[in-house]
């Protein structure tokens, strides 16, 4: 079975693996105070040109998206996201639980518009009965999106200026941001500009787990280790996240490993193309989303792994073929063949 429905099915990229080794039994401080995550942080820094920011590494996406949005948020305000957000449609209601309401908005291709969150903030704004409902406070977005689509820099420039006219905080969750980058004209100076926190995800290119958590707008900086430890994002062995996010942010590692990824997926869908089959959408990143006969999708579900995206119709079945950083050039050739074949 050759594995292509998500970009983290395997362990870390051999210069991560080597940095954990090589540091193994260094004696460190707990709960990231050590000197690798000072490092990590320096380098974040200035990757960013963003030196007043705050840097702080946690396990993963769920944990960060709901940390960050909880921590920011009033007890009387939303966070505004498309209906397929992945804070909406994938992480159980976990931002829901800490009492904040998530306000969704339609999207077929992942991306929210700035026209969206201006009618959404005037319609709020204009009610008559705005207090008993929940008050916007942040919009999130996803880089890419779960469709594999991205924001160019004109798009988030507008969505910032937008939200922030109207006093939104604006979030980025960057799980797959090194595929997001490759594919854009967005670099990490622009979002450091623009976002009032993203983070730089780790656990789905190349990292055996963690996301690196960047706050560029002062006043979301105070006190934040206590919101980390409180929702259990503290972790006691830190130094393992420093670690691997000095060797990812090194030496262009990250932007290869986007890179790699994304030219992999983009032969993929050149074969896809070929071959007459819609996609679902234009994704230009490590992401392709492509709709199938059901005979085809069961027959390709013999050698390969994908994630199931749904059936457009009875006749039908869209599918998601994933690339990653370990994704092996021998592995796109067979498939290219098979498709070729069917």
């Amino acid at each position: 079975m050759i594995r292509f429905e998500c970009d983290y099915n395997t362990g870390a990229h051999p210069k991560v693996m080597q940095a954990l080794m090589d540091t193994n039994l260094e004696a460190c401080p707990g709960y990231g105070e050590d000197d690798h995550c000072a490092a990590a942080a320096r380098l974040i820094r200035e990757l960013c040109q963003a030196p007043e920011a705050a840097v702080h590494f946690l396990v993963g996406g769920t944990q960060t998206n709901l940390t960050v949005i909880a921590a920011a948020l009033r007890p009387h305000q939303g966070v505004v996201s498309t209906a397929m957000g992945h804070i909406n449609d994938h992480e159980t209601g976990a931002v829901e639980a800490t009492g904040h309401k998530i306000l969704p908005l339609p999207s077929e291709d992942g991306k929210l518009t700035a026209e969206q969150l201006e009618q959404l903030c005037r319609d709020h704004e204009t009610d008559p009965c705005m207090e008993h409902k929940a008050q916007p406070g942040m919009v999130y977005l996803s880089h890419p999106t779960e469709r594999g689509t991205v924001y160019t820099r004109a798009e988030l420039e507008a969505i910032s200026e937008t939200a922030h006219r109207h006093r939104l905080l604006v979030y980025l969750d960057g799980a797959r941001l090194a595929y997001g980058l490759a594919a854009s004209d967005l670099t990490l100076p622009d979002l450091a500009r623009l976002c009032d926190a993203f983070y730089i995800g780790g656990t789905k290119a190349g990292a055996l787990f963690g996301e690196a958590l960047v706050i560029p707008n002062p006043a979301l900086q105070q006190d934040f280790r206590y919101l980390l430890k409180q929702r259990g994002g503290m972790l006691a062995k830190g130094r393992l996240l420093g670690v691997q996010f000095e060797a990812l942010l090194s030496d262009g590692l990250y932007e290869q490993i986007g890179r790699t990824a994304v030219a992999q997926a983009m032969r993929l869908k050149q074969a896809l193309l070929a071959k007459g089959w819609p996609l679902l959408v234009d994704s230009p990143t490590n992401q392709q989303f492509v709709v199938v006969p059901n005979a085809v999708y069961e027959q390709l579900s013999r050698n390969y792994s994908t994630d199931l995206s749904g059936h457009p119709d009875p006749e039908h079945t869209a599918i998601r073929f994933c690339t990653g950083w370990s994704t092996r050039d021998e592995d796109i050739d067979t498939l290219i063949r098979d498709i070729q074949a069917l």
